[in-house]
């Protein structure tokens, strides 16, 4: 199994600094850099606090330049605020500056929130039709001259400039949850991020038995690095368990009105959700946070993994953004690297 980062510059409340949340979160990716993370994502979200991720490629470039072997990914661009000759020449410019480390992950968009605002007009259910038709232009861009009459997106003959450093062109990843994002995936030679929110395991079982319908449906594919994320806290002492829970349960109270387009947002930060008034409430109970969640002594997280493992996880996304503080966000993944990575060598 190898390792991947997804972090970004949060910001939970307005007493943070954001010179903090800079220098915390280079920091973060650089000791996945040194600790042998395969791979560090980073997001694009708009008018958001707890996401602050307006164009990712220049987060990734500001990475490229601090780091010397992680890979750097979009998770991910979202297609409908692109257009693609301007999608494929800030992606393609990043594989060059970062000498060739560009994982490049694109969706549909999360939160109807943002589109209201990036796309208006557009309902975020339909965003996985702009992602299908960007991706194929985007690749014949890479490859050269090339002009594109669709549905969304209409340009006479151009090319990427640059081009990917990469050949053919820098991996591809989607963010899968639905059966047909799947078999899009293995059609079109995708790997594939997943994340189960806060669901049991058994979610994270389904997501594979997705996959695994995908390539019998469509023999002779090649298998799709398949990697799912978790919300991770690593502490010393069992007793520290209910640390992470309460600020997951802060972040998460944001993130349900965001899901939920409630539109209960002051300055980029949304109100925090009550959890208990949710119908999905059994999903924020503390200790099925805590078991569902990748938190627990480096022991409790190494059997955890093992499971994901024996579920034919390839990549574990180490999701580090919670809400957590910074020096316990740090201390956390210090001790992933040093006892937690090495049980899995």
């Amino acid at each position: 199994m190898k390792f991947q980062l997804a972090i970004n510059m949060e910001r939970i409340t307005s007493d943070i600094d954001m010179r903090d949340v800079e220098r915390h979160t280079l920091e973060m990716v650089q000791i996945a850099d040194e600790g042998g993370f395969d791979i560090a994502w980073a997001a694009e979200h708009h008018a958001l606090e707890m996401t602050i991720a307006p164009n990712p490629f220049q987060i990734l470039t500001w990475w490229a330049a601090h780091t010397s072997n992680i890979r750097l990914g979009t998770a991910v661009v979202v297609a409908p605020y692109w257009h693609p000759i301007n999608l494929a020449g800030e992606a393609a410019l990043l594989d060059l500056y970062s000498g060739g480390r560009l994982e490049f992950g694109i969706g549909s968009g999360a939160y109807q929130r943002e589109f209201d605002r990036m796309h208006p007009g557009l309902k975020q259910t339909e965003g996985y039709k702009y992602m299908q038709e960007m991706l194929p232009v985007v690749k014949a861009l890479w490859r050269g001259d090339c002009e594109h009459d669709g549905e969304f997106w209409s340009f006479p003959l151009a090319t990427s400039v640059p081009k990917p450093l990469q050949n053919p062109h820098p991996p591809i990843w989607v963010a899968a949850r639905a059966p047909v994002t799947y078999d899009y995936a293995v059609k079109n030679g995708c790997n594939i991020l997943s994340w189960p929110l806060t669901r049991p395991i058994s979610e994270v079982e389904l997501y594979k038995e997705r996959l695994d319908t995908a390539l019998a449906e469509n023999p002779g594919k090649p298998r799709p690095i398949f990697a799912t994320m978790r919300h991770t806290v690593v502490y010393d002492r069992e007793e520290d368990w209910e640390l992470p829970v309460r600020a997951a349960m802060l972040q998460l109270g944001q993130f349900e009105n965001l899901f939920k387009n409630l539109g209960d947002i002051v300055n980029g930060f949304p109100k925090v959700v009550e959890l208990s008034e949710l119908e999905n409430r059994d999903e924020y109970d503390p200790k099925m946070l805590h078991k569902n969640l990748m938190f627990g002594t480096p022991e409790q997280v190494i059997e955890k993994l093992r499971l994901y493992a024996d579920i034919g996880i390839d990549h574990f996304t180490y999701y580090a953004s919670l809400g957590l503080g910074l020096k316990e966000q740090k201390h956390s993944l210090e001790l992933f690297v040093s006892e937690v990575m090495p049980a899995f060598k």
